[in-house]
């Protein structure tokens, strides 16, 4: 375990709650003093096992993906990439978007996972807002199609790489990176500081074209939290998380938090979900821990769990809208595991959680996490009584948590909208009970939550 996790072992929220520290190194990089020294340490460790829809299977250890990692850093490199140049990944499930993450994140790039269902004037806009100069692509011919009609409108727009079969005006990745050196090194010149910028997400708002959300170096150790005390990841376990490359919920559940805490990731490449191929998949790969929204477990429950065996699964958590307390009762009924509910954002990590200590009520978030200063506001701004409704509020006056985003890029009149006198005020309503348990009411504006994900009213119109 890392040197500046003090401790990971407790025996009850309040000793989580009391207790809990990291330390944030400086030039904090989650591929060099993460990624590269398990590598070195442990280099057959398992990292990834993925697999896809159409029978395609693969494992990678640490140290055989740190080399493909490293490919595509000095692939990405020799193209002219450096420290704070925006490249968005199009990547769906595929087992490249590990590669490019890490390679931008060693070179100081900045990644911008986007989702396949973007359409040409969707690309157009993330283009121009952030002046991306390189796009890596899935070889699907809407992707592309998508792609090529967006140029012409993006000046920035330098290089489009394509994974996957050739085609004119596109590069190609294997071709790239299997002609660039296996070792990628640290320089004074790609060297992060924790301010820079790691990630920007791109996430719908009540008005106009989506926002730009800006996570800097030290994100990752924020998910600490994420993988070990909500997600209750294993050393040497195999954590799966349902979600797109393209949405931040892939990095809850896919690569920091879950690395940091000795488990390796799966992987499942779907088009269409079917879920008893999905059971099938989870059952023959022997997952240990898994998250899905609540939608998931609904199908999942219907394709009768009862008939899959699931006795490598141990814990199973939930987010991404509320859980109906008979989608609990059932899961729980066929395969003895509780559904532990949190709460989160874009914006942030997991800021209301279920925690292993915790008896878990069906539809409630929990309770906050460590690091997170949690107020419930009423329409005055004073603080709510138990059973009142008002907003969920971040007080940042004592500190910043970690992982919490540092700003809407480029866009300091929203920022400050929604984060002044020391508040971050994140839309979404709740109340809390006599327990100090929270639970979900909706959102304070007209954004509308779909499996987990926000869409604007702008994003319907233009659909």
């Amino acid at each position: 375990m890392l040197n500046y996790i003090n401790n990971m072992e407790f025996n009850s929220y309040e000793e989580l709650i009391e207790n809990f520290h990291l330390d944030i190194p400086d030039n904090f990089n989650f591929a060099y003093d993460i990624f590269d020294k398990i590598a070195e340490k442990t280099p057959d460790r398992l990292a990834m096992v993925w697999c896809d829809d159409k029978g395609g299977e693969k494992q990678f250890t640490f140290g055989g993906l740190r080399e493909q990692c490293d490919r595509t850093a000095n692939y990405l490199a020799s193209l002219g990439i450096k420290k704070g140049d925006p490249v968005m990944l199009i990547l769906k499930g595929r087992y490249e978007f590990w590669f490019c993450l890490l390679a931008l994140h060693k070179i100081g790039a900045v990644c911008i996972p986007a989702t396949h269902l973007l359409t040409a004037k969707d690309i157009v806009y993330r283009n121009n807002a952030a002046d991306i100069k390189m796009v890596i692509t899935v070889d699907e011919e809407q992707v592309i199609q998508h792609v090529e009609e967006s140029e012409a409108s993006s000046p920035s727009l330098q290089h489009k790489i394509m994974v996957g079969d050739s085609k004119e005006g596109w590069l190609n990745f294997y071709q790239g990176i299997n002609n660039s050196a296996p070792h990628y090194e640290r320089t004074l010149e790609n060297m992060t500081s924790n301010d820079d910028i790691l990630l920007i997400y791109f996430t719908s708002g009540t008005t106009g074209q989506p926002k730009m959300v800006r996570h800097n170096f030290t994100y990752p150790l924020g998910h600490v939290v994420t993988a070990k005390f909500w997600q209750n990841v294993m050393d040497g376990g195999l954590h799966y998380t349902v979600a797109d490359t393209g949405w931040a919920k892939a990095v809850w559940g896919k690569i920091y938090g879950q690395w940091i805490c000795g488990s390796a990731v799966f992987v499942y490449d779907y088009d269409k979900f079917d879920p008893s191929k999905m059971l099938e998949t989870v059952s023959k790969h022997k997952v240990t821990t898994f998250c899905a929204p609540p939608t998931i477990y609904r199908f999942l429950i219907k394709e009768n769990t009862f008939g899959y065996d699931l006795s490598s699964l141990k814990y199973c958590v939930v987010a991404g809208e509320p859980l109906n307390p008979e989608v609990y009762n059932q899961f729980y009924k066929s395969t003895g595991i509780k559904l532990m509910e949190a709460y989160g954002q874009t914006e942030l990590t997991v800021v209301l959680c279920t925690f292993p200590w915790m008896e878990p009520k069906p539809g409630s978030m929990g309770k906050p996490a460590p690091g997170y200063d949690i107020l419930l506001l009423d329409e005055d701004d004073k603080p709510c009584d138990i059973g009142q409704e008002g907003q969920i509020v971040v007080q940042t006056s004592k500190h910043k948590p970690l992982g919490m985003f540092d700003e809407y890029y480029r866009d300091k009149a929203l920022t400050n909208e929604v984060w002044h006198d020391d508040k971050y005020y994140t839309g979404d309503m709740a109340w809390y009970d006599e327990d100090g348990y929270f639970w979900f009411v909706g959102r304070s504006d007209d954004v509308i939550k779909s499996s987990g994900y926000r869409i604007g009213p702008f994003e319907v119109e233009s659909a």
